[in-house]
């Protein structure tokens, strides 16, 4: 049994061992310096461009990088995120800034930031995360339409409109009326943008490696200085300390005051915790404390506010090159921060050589980067592209906070249909005479009738038109594969099937789902009805609970089958393995069509209560199985069991070899008792005559076993996985494979009444649910091996590995 996390080990005192894997802070050092001199290069132009996107003074970009990078990236819960003003929010903070100028604005990032903090302190971080991300990439995807349609303008050398509709209806005039020199820079820095990620790879690696952000501004910014272009540029108007400005309380609006703090605190928080998410699925490092991830960001909101900032988010195109650049620790995002504040004091003037078509280009990149084909094919695939949709069109026509409320709507629409909405389809018998005997109900082909999904009185009415379909004293088989069924609909569809029976009809009721009208309809009848503990598929589930005629209370007495209907229960599982099951395992049996490979030779009891490939949750191509009376394995005098173990380690080459005894054996009891008998089965039995021999003695198995209050049939039987284990240690091609450390011998025990294996530790069994086993978790008993011997080394045990 693996698991992810390594042990610490600890010296001859006690005390733990420094993890060699662990970096030290000159290792994190060497490697977070050059990578926040990256991310600073990058988050410089971005900071410009989202400041001109939202309405905002371009000074307020770089407070919100540097506090971002600083004190969100020191206080928060994900270690390698950075942090600082998002394309996410332009379109907030724009309107925000038009309805109550810019120290309001302030304002509410400050009060967006302690309710943050209050999420935070709450334990309310996972809570953003119940938001659809539907309505999440919806939400970005319309900030991204609006952007574009809005900077494509500057872009192009004009002026944006008040809105998107506007700023479509303009643009066709726009693009005839192209402006000169700034129209050339601008698309020049898409140009660039889009080529630099398509440069070859036969190119230096450093060349690759230049921001494109960073050398699109850079480059387009010389031309122009060296051309003198006549275009508009930045205007700063003082320094980075001269935009300090205070935080402003509004006169009156309270209301749409407080809209706009819940607003910020949602988007900023959702927005870092999905990034959050996103960067641990980029690095092997410690995961995200959502709840402190929460503390940081309205840490910085708060002091962004006050100190005349952007609402600051976790960014993840910031955080993706951070990661990608090689950073090992928060350093990295914290010292971004500390050269955005040198940046700032000491290079504001180059900033104001910047042209305004340039950061409205990069804006351009940006917000159409918003938009991903790749979320709209997997929203597609789950059937939520529509609510992406609409949250699109609500955040374009109208304003952001309309759209995610429109695309949260809908949303839960959709799941409330899907709750309460049964799929109903009626299929007639096929025209056919030949078709396959064994479908056939009272001597004819059935209707079909399949319900799926949650069948509830809103189905009702549909329910009623697909059953009107069947002509009367027609057979029909119902196939209810639903998770729920509610009363109402249990009726209606109990009160058909009375109806169609006294007219003539046949109708058998096939109950793939959970929800129990055969065990209703059962209870009603005077049976024991939902006999059923819970939502255990048919794959999992003995054929009496399923099979209509092979169990009393699924036949003629349920009030809806009948004594010919009866088949062989072999038959009718093949026929459910067929209509459900074939489609659905025939790609893994078609790769293993020409080879099987599997992982473990597994020897086990013949009782038909254990089943292998269940118990560890294996399938196809992974047991090659091995099954007789009391799981023994006399490789001496019974040639079969020799010949699997020879076959599984010489041609098939596994790595495993496992004996799984269980609870209850019939085998053990006739061992111990003996009542074998003097025919075949007596001689069988023998082979068991070393466990018997060995319990009696005090075997350490059944000695913990004891301890734990098993039975002399239960102690014996783990012992006898002991003594089994031990005599394949003595085949010659065990001991061969042993030698050459290419296999392992792994013990393992089922309870059944517990449904719980155990696996056989040195000389007692542990649950097979422990994270980890002790130094012999082999498999092999502790008493017949040497310490250090490759076959009692620590070993995990891969035959229960839910992995």
């Amino acid at each position: 049994m693996t698991t992810g996390a390594t042990a610490v080990p600890a010296d001859p005192a006690g005390d733990p061992v420094p993890d060699r894997d662990t970096p030290t802070w000159r290792e994190k050092l060497r490697a977070d310096v050059p990578a926040s001199l990256v991310v600073f290069l990058v988050a410089v132009p971005l900071s410009l461009g989202i400041a001109v996107a939202s309405d905002a003074p371009l000074t307020a970009g770089l407070i919100a990088a540097a506090v971002g990078g600083i004190v969100a990236g020191a206080l928060g819960g994900s270690v390698l995120q950075v942090s600082g003003p998002a394309a996410g929010l332009t379109v907030v903070v724009a309107d925000l800034v038009g309805r109550f100028g810019w120290g309001v604005t302030c304002a509410i990032t400050v009060a967006a930031g302690v309710l943050q903090v209050l999420f935070g302190l709450t334990r309310t971080g996972r809570a953003a995360l119940a938001i659809s991300p539907a309505v999440v990439h919806g939400m970005l995807a319309g900030i991204g339409v609006v952007i574009v349609l809005g900077q494509l303008h500057v872009v192009l050398g004009g002026e944006q409109q008040d809105d998107a509709i506007a700023n479509v209806l303009a643009l066709p005039g726009q693009l005839l009326g192209l402006h000169g020199p700034a129209a050339v820079l601008g698309l020049a820095v898409i140009a660039i943008l889009l080529a630099w990620p398509r440069l070859p790879r036969s190119l230096p690696g450093w060349v690759r490696g230049i921001p494109a952000p960073l050398l699109a501004v850079v480059l387009v910014t010389v031309v122009a200085a060296a051309l003198a272009l006549p275009v508009e540029r930045v205007e700063i108007g003082g320094s980075l300390l001269d935009a300090v400005t205070p935080p402003v309380l509004p006169d009156g609006q309270w209301g749409a005051f407080a809209v706009g703090v819940l607003t910020i605190a949602i988007i900023a928080s959702v927005e870092s915790l999905l990034s959050a998410v996103a960067v641990d699925r980029m690095h092997t490092g410690p995961r995200s404390d959502l709840d402190r991830e929460l503390i940081g960001q309205g840490a910085g909101n708060t002091l962004s506010g006050l100190l005349g900032g952007l609402p600051i988010t976790g960014v993840i195109v910031r955080s993706s090159t951070n990661v990608a650049a090689g950073a090992r620790s928060r350093v990295s995002a914290v010292l971004h921060g500390v050269w955005i504040v040198v940046f700032s004091v000491a290079l504001l003037g180059l900033v104001e050589q910047i042209p305004m078509a340039v950061l409205a280009g990069l804006l351009v990149v940006i917000g159409a980067r918003l938009v991903k084909l790749a979320h709209m094919r997997e929203l597609h695939r789950h059937g939520e592209l529509p609510v992406y949709l609409v949250t699109i069109a609500g955040v374009v026509l109208t304003d952001l906070l309309t759209g995610v409320v429109a695309g949260l709507v809908l949303a839960l629409l959709l799941v409330l249909r899907r709750v309460v909405w049964a799929s109903i389809e009626v299929q007639e018998p096929p025209s056919s005479t030949a078709a396959d005997p064994d479908d056939r109900l009272g001597g004819a082909r059935p209707w079909h009738v399949v319900v799926e999904g949650a069948l509830c009185f809103p189905s009702i009415p549909r329910l009623a038109r697909r059953l009107g379909q069947v002509p009367a004293g027609a057979p029909v088989v119902v196939d209810l594969v639903t998770d729920y069924l509610d009363h109402a609909a249990y009726d209606h569809l109990s009160e058909w099937i009375e109806r169609h029976e006294q007219g003539g009809g046949h109708v058998r009721v096939d109950e793939v789902g959970t929800m129990g009208l055969l065990d209703r309809r059962a209870a009603s009848n005077g049976g024991p009805g939902d006999r059923r503990p819970g939502p255990v598929p048919r794959f999992l589930s003995p054929w009496s609970v399923w099979q209509a005629g092979h169990d009393a209370t699924y036949g003629h007495g349920a009030g809806h089958g009948h004594e010919d209907e009866v088949d062989d229960p072999i038959l009718t599982g093949l026929r459910e393995y067929h209509r459900r099951a074939a489609g659905l395992v025939a790609p893994y049996l078609s790769d293993l069509a020409d080879r099987q490979a599997p992982y473990a030779f597994f020897l086990t009891c013949s009782d038909s209560r254990v089943v292998p490939n269940v118990i560890t949750s294996s399938g196809p191509g992974d047991l090659f199985t091995v099954r007789n009376v009391g799981n023994l394995a006399p490789v001496g005098g019974d040639t079969s069991v020799a010949a699997s173990v020879e076959y599984a380690l010489d041609v098939l080459e596994v790595p495993t070899l496992v004996v799984c005894g269980h609870s209850g054996c019939g085998a053990m009891t006739a061992a111990l008792r003996g009542t074998g008998g003097d025919g075949v089965l007596g001689r069988w039995l023998d082979g068991a005559g070393e466990s018997v021999a060995r319990w009696r003695a005090g075997h350490p198995v059944a000695t913990q076993a004891a301890a734990r209050g098993a039975s002399d049939v239960d102690q014996l039987a783990m012992v006898n996985v002991a003594v089994q284990l031990e005599r394949l240690r003595e085949h010659p091609a065990v001991a061969r494979a042993l030698a050459a450390g290419r296999v392992r011998l792994v013990g393992l025990y089922f309870d059944i009444a517990t449904a719980r294996m155990s696996v056989l530790d040195e000389d007692r069994f542990v649950p097979a649910s422990r994270d980890r086993l002790g130094a012999g978790a082999s498999g092999t008993p502790g008493a017949s091996g040497t310490p250090g011997d490759p076959a009692t080394s620590a070993i995990p045990v891969p035959a229960v590995d839910p992995s």
